[in-house]
Parts: C-alpha cells; sequence; structure tokens
C-alpha cells in the first residue's frame, strides 16, 4: 500500500497560481504512475494529469488544463506536484492525488484531498 498526503491548496483570485504537493509513503517502488483528479461541487471526479513515476516521462494532461497546469516529480523526496497557472473559478474543485501500482490497471491509492477556490 501506498499513502498519498496533498496539501497546498487555498484561495486564490482567477489569474492567479497554486502549487499542489503530494508526498507518499510505504510501498512507493512499487508505484508506476501517480496522478492528478478533481471534483468540482456536484460533478464527478475528473482527471487532471499524470506523469510516470519512475522515468518522468509520458506526461498527461487534460484539455481543460494544458498550456496551465504542469505536474511534476522529485523522486528523492517521494512528492509530485501540480503548478496551477493562470488559474479560473471553474478550476475550483478538491484536488486528489493518486497511485497507481505496477501491475495494476487502475489507480488504487488515493490522497484525502485538498481544496482548491477561484474566485471570480
Amino acid at each position: 500500500q501506498v499513502q498519498l498526503v496533498e496539501s497546498g491548496g487555498g484561495l486564490v483570485p482567477a489569474g492567479g497560481s497554486l502549487r499542489l504537493s503530494c508526498t507518499a509513503s510505504g510501498r512507493t517502488v512499487s508505484m508506476d504512475d501517480m496522478a492528478w483528479f478533481r471534483q468540482a461541487p456536484g460533478k464527478e471526479r475528473e482527471f487532471v494529469a499524470a506523469v510516470n513515476w519512475r522515468y518522468g516521462g509520458r506526461i498527461f494532461y487534460a484539455d481543460s488544463v494544458k498550456g496551465r497546469f504542469t505536474i511534476s516529480r522529485d523522486n528523492a523526496k517521494n512528492t509530485v506536484y501540480l503548478q496551477l497557472n493562470s488559474l479560473k473559478p471553474e478550476d475550483t474543485a478538491v484536488y486528489y492525488c493518486a497511485g497507481r501500482l505496477t501491475g495494476s490497471s487502475t489507480y488504487d491509492n488515493w490522497g484525502q484531498g485538498t481544496q482548491v477556490t477561484v474566485s471570480s
């Protein structure tokens, strides 16, 4: 099992920036990909971005955040980051970090979430 803890959420005005962090502990050597998802009030959870944990390549973004958000990782710190720039009110959501273990087809490990609120 892998434990994930997010931090860095907050309230920002439209056009502002935030950096979210997700620190992993436990069986991190078994982790393949890490990703960020978000869930807005009344909506389903949606994919935001993902990065390969071991090699850093294979980075993917949702179309809605391309060019504004950047995912990165620091294996020495067991941490994945999500830099959020040019924030819009529609980016308001709870942001979740998720990890997929090698051999698994789904994200089985989830953090508790961190709230991002963008004011207009």
